[in-house]
This record gives C-alpha cells, structure tokens and sequence, in this order.
C-alpha cells in the first residue's frame, strides 16, 4: 500500500473537506526503512526527477569520527545502545538518526540518514 503525503479528508472540527483535485504523484511517500545491524546489503532507489537514492537495508560498519584527534575510521558496529526514536529500536537494532550505538572505537551518535544516505556516519560521545 502506498503512503500518501498530501491533505487528509477530514477539517480539524471533524467535518468533511471537498476534494478540489485528484491526488498528486508527487504526493507520495514510502515506507521507512529500518536500516539494522547486518551484512552490507543496499538498495537503489528511483526518487523525483529521475534521481537515485541508496536506502541502506544492513549495516555493519560505521565511519566514526573522533572529535579530539579530529579523524575519521572505519570501525564495526557491535549494537544498537541507545536509541531516541523508538526505544522499542534498541531491541530490534535499528539504525537511524540520533542513535547511540556501540563499536569497536567506542560509544557513537549516528549523524547521517542510513534509510537515506545509504551509509551510517557517527561522532564518538
């Protein structure tokens, strides 16, 4: 089923509002990603205007960035700690925006979109 992004049907008072067009592709939306702890494995997919986007379906590896030596490496991601969205993600281990994972440089935020992005950024706290 598709996600449809535009003006419900209904006014705030609960009264019906007259449709004054049909809905829009451009209206739509998709189903989050639910990017989890796994081997790599991404997806392309076709966005607006014919351009490509690579949705990140697993991912086991994360580019940490270490704030005090000021560099960045490559280090795997061992589990999901902490995870503002949802915490019902922690269990599941979910990869999303904001969430605080374990590697194996340390405790990291997640900084980039992997449901977007198609590649998991983070900052060690």
């Amino acid at each position: 089923m598709t996600i449809f992004q535009g003006k419900g049907r209904k006014k705030e008072t609960g009264g019906k509002l007259k449709q004054s067009r049909a809905k829009r592709r451009y209206e739509l939306g998709r189903e989050p990603t639910m990017t989890r702890i796994g081997e790599d494995s991404r997806k392309v997919q076709r966005g607006y205007g014919g351009n490509t986007k690579a949705i990140l379906m697993l991912g086991s590896e994360a580019n940490v960035y270490d704030p005090k030596s000021k560099s960045t490496k490559k280090a795997k991601i061992v589990t999901v700690k902490e995870n503002p969205a949802n915490p019902h993600y922690v269990q599941r281990n979910i990869l999303n925006r904001g969430t605080v994972i374990r590697t194996e440089a340390g405790e990291a935020r997640i900084t980039s979109r992997p449901g977007q992005d198609g590649i998991i950024n983070a900052v060690l706290l």
